[in-house]
């Protein structure tokens, strides 16, 4: 869902700097037709032209309507935050701690670094501090073995980030991608 938000707000900002930039440069260049002072956009009678047409207020609302609720969709949507700041962990006593999402993807990102093939990992947590969900990235040498790099993955990484957290399930997102190698030149 981020990836996508992130393409809709740049696309929504390169089409709005290009409107921008459009206006800006008819209004330096003086292609815009109303230079004068008393010069409006819609006379007199064509606002009273308008508005005796039935079609008009239900045109004119709904269209403002849905461009205002998509500009404070777009707003609200700078705010999301696209990484889980902390976890909720239950301490046994009734009380839960807070454990720093940083931390935990940290632990979980050197403990995938350190397997034989893995060239880098990288982890995220995204979700609700009750319910969280991993986003894993690995980065395999072009020797390694992607079965052996998953199964450490279920087996070790995730079994060790459910039992320090106390989470009975974390769902999980992995993708593999190779390191780019060249061939040896033989001679």
């Amino acid at each position: 869902m981020t990836n996508r938000l992130a393409a809709v707000n740049r696309t929504l900002l390169a089409l709005t700097g290009l409107v921008l930039l459009a206006l800006g440069a008819a209004l330096l260049g003086g292609l815009w037709p109303y230079s004068g002072r008393g010069d409006v956009l819609l006379s007199a009678e064509d606002r009273r032209r308008w508005t005796s047409e039935g079609w008009w207020w239900w045109v004119v609302l709904p269209v403002l309507g849905v461009v205002v609720l998509l500009a404070l969709w777009w707003f609200l949507a700078q705010w999301r935050r696209s990484r889980l700041p902390a976890l909720l962990v239950d301490t046994g006593d009734g009380a839960y701690a807070q454990l720093r999402g940083h931390a935990l993807e940290q632990a979980m990102a050197a403990e995938l670094a350190a397997v034989a093939g893995v060239a880098s990992a990288h982890v995220t947590l995204h979700g609700r501090r009750t319910a969280p969900t991993v986003r894993v990235r690995l980065l395999l040498a072009p020797h390694a073995v992607p079965a052996d790099a998953l199964a450490t993955l279920a087996h070790e990484a995730l079994t060790h980030a459910r039992t320090s957290t106390g989470l009975p399930t974390l769902p999980t997102e992995a993708r593999l991608h190779a390191t780019d190698h060249h061939a040896k030149r033989v001679t």
